[in-house]
């Protein structure tokens, strides 16, 4: 038996060992405290930044899609040689609309809760070019299909538990930054193989509307123009080039952007079939409506499938394509004839004209007139100046108020071209080949069912094109695409 003497040496050795270890679970807890703290700065603060990158990204995405909004349907593609036309458009530097509309649309796309402070717009490729009126001209790309990039950055996005890391000599700072940056395009085929492009890439339009008009310009008749014959102009030449480039306002003669006519059925006035057409589809100054206006004579397009959307004040699937969305008939530019199902076709069993036919009543609905063909309630068109200006009619479904200036309309539609060089094939449902598109603003409608419309845009896409050829598509016969890589 050992001693108490030994005993108590041998508590105290013990003592002594314990009481050089007193502390150390309080350093390890405090250790692992700034480990946690730290992964909860990590996984947090860098979730709330990755958040905010992708606001600041779709910030930029909206502002470019919405310039290249403004470009498409304000015509100057059409124009590519008119620097004017660019400059009413661009602005001149510093006072740039296309700017001003990117800016706007990137602000109401808040970052991390706040508008972005810095939103910078740039045209063409790179990041130098701040007025697009200074890019246009033949020799250049950019006004044939025209990009707009633009960034934004929000340089202040506050951290939250990384905030203790600023107390650190050396530490990361309280605040950290994010931004975005797209690049959208206006993409008209017009033209494209004389800017270097191998292929012309045809497009393929969504919600058109079943009216399909020959090539033929009812307005620029003078053969000794470019691109015209005895025959009169096209709209587009078979290769998909424009042929009157240019802008008409009102009272002033000019090109194909802003020409005024009136849509006409190449049908009977007094029913039945249209079946065969009155008139030859190139024959295109006709005196059915008490205008003064030339003609252009249209051919109702077979409709494959009833529209999916379309308002209950139209009725069978003709005016339900006018008035909604025909997203299921193939109105794909340069598809041959006898190409099946991608093919276009007409439907010379329907006959759409008259004050009550179904051209009449389904553009009623689409453009909001009041009933009666008084014309009144619809958005209205106003083509003094250029860019041309969109106002409100007090049945707008926006309710913004009458006169209210307004982006963008349901009287806005695009209308196929096609190919008239030829006859047409027989049979009540006969195949024709798209050559470009219009699109037109509708102002009015006449007393006799007829459609007054004015030119807004046109493009072309060849007669070359195969049906497996890539195409692109969009509600526009310019059609809006981010082309932002991933």
């Amino acid at each position: 038996m050992l001693s108490p003497l030994i005993r108590r040496a041998g508590k105290s050795r013990n003592n002594d060992e314990r009481s050089n270890e007193r502390g150390v679970t309080l350093a390890l807890v405090a250790a692992a405290m700034v480990a946690m703290i730290g992964m909860a700065a990590l996984s947090i603060d860098v979730g709330t930044l990755y958040q905010a990158k992708a606001e600041a990204q779709r910030a930029a995405d909206a502002a470019a899609l919405a310039a290249a909004r403004v470009i498409s349907i304000s015509g100057v593609t059409g124009d590519p040689n008119t620097v004017s036309s660019w400059e009413a458009v661009c602005g001149i530097s510093g006072t740039a609309t296309l700017a001003a509309t990117s800016v706007a649309q990137a602000q109401w796309n808040f970052v991390d809760g706040v508008a972005a402070p810095t939103v910078a717009v740039y045209y063409g490729p790179g990041t130098t070019n701040t007025d697009c009126g200074a890019l246009a001209g033949s020799t250049s790309s950019f006004t044939v299909n025209p990009t707009v990039t633009v960034y934004v950055q929000q340089p202040n996005v506050p951290t939250f538990f990384g905030h203790i890391f600023a107390l650190i000599p050396g530490g990361t700072s309280k605040n950290s930054g994010v931004s975005g940056t797209a690049t959208a395009e206006v993409y008209n085929p017009s033209g494209s193989a004389y800017v270097g492009a191998d292929v012309m890439v045809p497009v393929q339009p969504r919600c058109v509307k079943p009216w399909i008009v020959p090539d033929n310009d009812p307005i620029h008749t003078n053969p000794a123009l470019p691109g015209c014959n005895a025959s009169g102009c096209k709209f587009v030449q078979p290769d998909g080039t424009i042929v009157s480039t240019g802008v008409t306002l009102a009272g002033s003669p000019g090109g194909v952007i802003g020409e005024t006519f009136n849509l006409v059925p190449d049908c009977s006035s007094t029913g039945g079939s249209c079946t065969p057409p009155l008139n030859s589809p190139a024959t295109v100054n006709v005196t059915t409506t008490p205008q003064s206006l030339p003609n252009l004579q249209y051919l109702p397009a077979y409709i494959q499938n009833p529209s999916p959307a379309a308002p209950t004040c139209a009725a069978g699937d003709y005016q339900q394509a006018i008035a909604g969305c025909d997203n299921t008939t193939p109105y794909q530019c340069g598809v041959p004839f006898g190409a099946g199902p991608s093919s276009t076709q007409v439907n010379l069993s329907e006959n759409p004209y008259g004050a009550n036919g179904d051209t009449s009543l389904g553009a009623q609905c689409l453009i909001h007139a009041s009933t009666g063909l008084t014309n009144s309630g619809q958005d209205s068109l106003v083509t003094n100046s250029y860019p041309f200006l969109i106002q409100a009619g007090s049945l707008d479904p926006l309710g913004v108020g009458s006169n209210t200036n307004i982006s963008s309309s349901t009287s806005i539609v695009s209308l196929p071209i096609y190919d008239s060089s030829g006859p047409l094939p027989g049979g009540q449902q006969p195949d024709v080949t798209i050559v470009g598109f219009l699109q037109v603003f509708i102002n009015y409608i006449n007393a006799d069912g007829s459609l007054n419309v004015t030119v807004l845009n046109v493009a072309g896409c060849s007669n070359q094109s195969t049906a497996t050829s890539p195409f692109v598509t969009g509600t526009s016969p310019v059609p809006v695409r981010l082309i932002t890589p991933p």
